[in-house]
């Protein structure tokens, strides 16, 4: 089965038409065909972002942390069905990847949900006249490349 890539909350086709395989481990098997992004995809998912982020930065914090929340709440229920897919992919043994990577994960994300609506500047004086402001918020998009045995955990 051959899989598009996920770019702008829809799946679309590689602009390479190009595809790599995850094999399972445990097996030697081709478990999925994965579209290979281009150069020209990689651009548009940045632009995408790009988009994206001048929603998030517009939220309130309260608002980010609910749909982080909202994120934990469809990991925790998905534990299992994620947790398989883990296995097929890394060759980890389920009881690892069913009570420690997806949980982990979530956990993770829940605790940074929960720093988020505390998050404040800060006023510090210079002397009697002077002081200075700083303000905690959102700079823009990054890229990150997470590590292959706790990919939940590290996203």
């Amino acid at each position: 089965m051959k899989k598009s890539l996920y770019i702008h909350g829809a799946y679309v086709e590689s602009n390479s038409g190009e595809f790599f395989e995850t094999i399972n481990p445990a097996t030697g098997e081709v478990i999925e065909q994965i579209g290979q992004a281009s150069l020209k995809d990689v651009e548009g998912a940045i632009e995408s972002a790009e988009r994206g982020f001048a929603v998030w930065s517009s939220m309130t914090a309260v608002e980010r942390s609910r749909i982080l929340l909202k994120a934990v709440s469809i990991l925790r229920e998905r534990n299992d069905e994620l947790a398989a897919l883990e296995v097929l992919d890394t060759g980890k043994p389920l009881q690892e990847a069913n009570c420690v990577d997806i949980h982990s994960g979530a956990d993770v994300i829940e605790y940074y949900a929960g720093l988020v609506p505390a998050l404040q500047g800060t006023q510090q004086d210079l002397d009697v006249n002077t002081f200075f402001l700083s303000k905690r918020e959102p700079l823009g998009i990054c890229a990150g490349i997470g590590a292959w045995n706790y990919p939940i955990q590290i996203a």
